[in-house]
């Protein structure tokens, strides 16, 4: 299987709507991994002024879709965990999503969210599935 460039895994993933719409961009891609980084604008803000839980969310998701589907598609989210740990300073976040254990129908990945400085935003962690390949 032929390796994609990252920009053609950009491409792939700019279908994401809701992702891309919310300015989440593919900064790195390797072996079951991705980072992604969002801008934060003031549409990413709550009422007190910091930066909303789902702007956090968002962007781990899309990390985790990245890492887990850029090299082989068909793994979709059983179920996703967030714990926050603090509030984002800065101008933009970033996710890393790594792969803690790959198996044949089942993943498991935590992904790191930061702030720019790289204080810690929120730890997620989230269950893959591989959808079985339909025949015909």
């Amino acid at each position: 299987m032929e390796e994609k460039t990252l920009e053609e895994v950009r491409g792939v993933f700019e279908k994401d709507r809701f992702a891309t719409e919310n300015g989440a961009v593919i900064e790195e891609i390797g072996n079951l991994y991705a980072k992604c980084s969002m801008q934060l604008t003031q549409s990413h803000r709550n009422a007190l002024g910091a930066v909303m839980g789902g702007a956090s969310f968002t962007l781990a998701d899309f990390a985790f879709a990245v890492a887990a589907n850029w090299q082989n598609p068909g793994v979709v989210s059983l179920s996703s965990n967030i714990t926050f740990l603090g509030t984002a300073k800065g101008q933009s976040l970033v996710a890393q999503a790594r792969c803690e254990k790959d198996g044949r129908t089942t993943s498991y990945y935590r992904i790191d969210v930061q702030d720019e400085l790289g204080n810690p935003v929120a730890a997620v962690t989230t269950t893959g599935y591989r959808k079985p390949k339909l025949s015909g």
